[in-house]
């Protein structure tokens, strides 16, 4: 017997089509109607061999709140890149990587 889980987006748009709200409902986590500034999802298209990307920021979100998102989600990256491959050394690469870019943006100190 399969199980199906549901995640869901609510996107509020102003009239130049700008997010002014992002909820979303992740039905298996049991969040249901959770705020968020921003978010960033990417789906592998098999037939073409390409990545389709939505990236949405909501005017409420900072920039200094950006950094740290993206910050944030270089070391995600990494860390799933290393469970989905068993790459060590290329994760710890993108770590790096994502520790400099911290340090550019004075995340944390050099």
């Amino acid at each position: 017997m399969s199980h199906q889980s549901e995640i869901k987006f609510n996107i509020e748009l102003d009239e130049n089509k700008v997010p002014d709200s992002i909820q979303w409902d992740a039905s298996d986590a049991g969040i249901s109607n959770e705020e968020a500034k921003a978010l960033m999802l990417s789906v592998w298209d098999p037939k073409t061999k390409e990545t389709l990307r939505i990236d949405l920021w909501t005017k409420e979100m900072l920039v200094d709140e950006m950094k740290i998102f993206y910050h944030q989600t270089l070391l995600s990256m990494a860390d799933s890149f290393e469970r989905a491959t068993n790459d060590k050394e290329v994760a710890e690469g993108m770590r790096m990587f994502a520790e400099d870019f911290a340090k550019r943006l004075r995340l944390m100190e050099p």
